[in-house]
């Protein structure tokens, strides 16, 4: 690739040779990520390993500085099997940024101040350049839920969301009172699932309960309804959903 960043954000690149040609239309997808590594050296190298079968277009370290690892129109390997509103390729569709941070296996810290300033003006660069949209600036978790965390119930979606990358609504406050949870069956799951998959996540409508609406409904909390992780669908958590349909453009 070009010795010089697509991105302005970016200071250098650190060419990862993991990356092949995308199919089908343009990216419109956006992907965040931690790394879930000990330190930010030994990430970008596995990165940039061939053997390691891995890559994403941007790095973000802890102190606020980025590098560009894969060309913008390639497809870069940072997703793996997931899926998006019916979009099952979704490194074909995504730009991908790998935030440095050690992740759950960590203790999941706060993410530093400049770090996050640093996402949000890559992103909010890429957004503008490939017309991303808010609502599909994405967890890897959002897209990969029985398989994926990050970047964690620790990462600062609203304030994104502020900055005009992303889309947020206000979590419900969570108070007592009727929830779902693994082995209920009935309508009110059926009606779960399909608000889930309206908004974009890969659920089908069966009326259970089962282990992949768990990891859905957890996955959700994380992005979404942040002060209580558990994959039970409390009214706190369905009012959370609702409004983030609500608010969706059209």
């Amino acid at each position: 690739m070009s010795a010089a960043p697509e991105s302005p954000v970016a200071t250098a690149v650190v060419p990862s040779p993991n990356h092949g040609a995308r199919q089908g239309p343009p990216p419109d997808l956006l992907i965040l990520h931690y790394t879930g590594m000990e330190t930010a050296h030994e990430a970008l190298q596995r990165l940039a390993n061939p053997v390691a079968e891995v890559s994403a277009h941007y790095f973000v370290f802890e102190g606020g500085r980025a590098v560009q690892m894969v060309p913008e129109g390639r497809r870069a390997w940072h997703a793996g099997a997931g899926a998006w509103k019916g979009e099952r390729d979704i490194n074909s569709r995504s730009i991908g940024i790998e935030i440095a941070h050690p992740g759950h296996v960590g203790g999941l810290p706060p993410y530093p101040d400049a770090q996050i300033e640093t996402v949000i003006a890559l992103g909010r660069d890429i957004a503008a350049r490939w017309r991303i949209p808010p609502e599909r600036v994405l967890a890897h978790s959002d897209v990969a839920p029985e398989r994926k965390e990050d970047p964690g119930e620790v990462f600062p979606w609203d304030r994104l969301a502020r900055a005009g990358l992303g889309h947020h609504v206000p979590a419900a406050p969570i108070r007592d009172g009727r929830f779902f949870a693994r082995g209920d069956a009935g309508q009110p799951i059926e009606a779960l699932q399909a608000m889930l998959g309206l908004y974009g996540y890969d659920l089908p409508v069966t009326g259970r309960f089962d282990t992949r609406t768990h990891a859905v409904v957890t996955a959700f909390q994380r992005h979404f309804r942040q002060a209580r992780v558990d994959g039970v669908a409390d009214a706190s958590t369905i009012t959370t959903l609702r409004d983030l349909i609500a608010a969706l453009p059209g």
